[in-house]
């Protein structure tokens, strides 16, 4: 999600057994500034944020 809570890109959507997994995310049109991301797992919802510069 973008600083207005614009949803920017789904990485991932779907059931993911358990297990430890990574994801490379490409993201060459957005701009430097500071995005937040969701993970959940079942019962578990966390956000965090990230900054991005160029």
């Amino acid at each position: 999600f973008d600083g207005l809570g614009r949803l920017v890109k789904t990485l991932v959507d779907g059931y993911k057994s358990a297990g430890e997994y990574s994801v490379e995310f490409s993201a060459p049109s957005l701009t430097s500034g500071v995005y937040f991301f969701r993970m959940t797992a079942g019962s578990f919802s966390a956000v965090n944020k990230m900054l991005l510069l160029r």
